[in-house]
């Protein structure tokens, strides 16, 4: 009989808690800050007391900030838009917490209901509006924290949409 087994060489990993990574305690990889998003948005007692509107501009709170990152709280009223911009050198992850919103790019529009991510890297542009007549909350992700939100001329009609508007 073999007295040298693996068990009792290694030791069994569920008495060895030493060589388990730890949980980190601040995000790391657009993963772990969608995790959070999604964290944040499942629990609206961290942030749906904070909400306020405001009809002449978008709405906005710093909820949170961390080792290079920064949680946004921002309000949408009904109408209201970013304007197409990018984020400079951050990441970005948007997630629509309440009500619905429409994210405009080059490419296409998505409608953004609510628990929807939407994840981007430095220099994407896009535009967000709340197209709709109620209300809407988001929550936004910057890695590393925004520091310039450089602002792009509105995208080219499309032929379909000039052709309907000039029939």
């Amino acid at each position: 009989m073999n007295s040298d087994s693996d068990l009792q060489i290694a030791g069994d990993i569920l008495e060895v808690p030493h060589l388990l990574q730890p949980p980190r305690e601040h995000p790391a990889t657009v993963a772990e800050f969608a995790g959070l998003a999604r964290s944040i948005a499942a629990d609206p007692s961290q942030w749906e007391h904070l909400v306020e509107y405001d009809a002449t501009s978008r709405w906005y709170h710093r909820l949170r900030t961390g080792p290079g990152y920064e949680v946004w709280l921002l309000s949408w009223v009904p109408g209201q838009g970013s304007g197409a911009h990018d984020h400079g050198r951050s990441s970005g992850i948007l997630t629509v917490l309440q009500g619905e919103l429409t994210e405009r790019t080059e490419r296409a529009d998505r409608t953004l209901a609510a628990g929807a991510q939407r994840v981007f890297a430095p220099g994407y542009v896009h535009e967000v509006v709340n197209d709709t007549l109620e209300p809407a909350v988001s929550l936004h992700v910057y890695y590393p924290g925004l520091t310039e939100m450089p602002m792009h001329a509105p995208r080219c009609v499309s032929d379909a949409t000039r052709d309907a508007v000039t029939a």
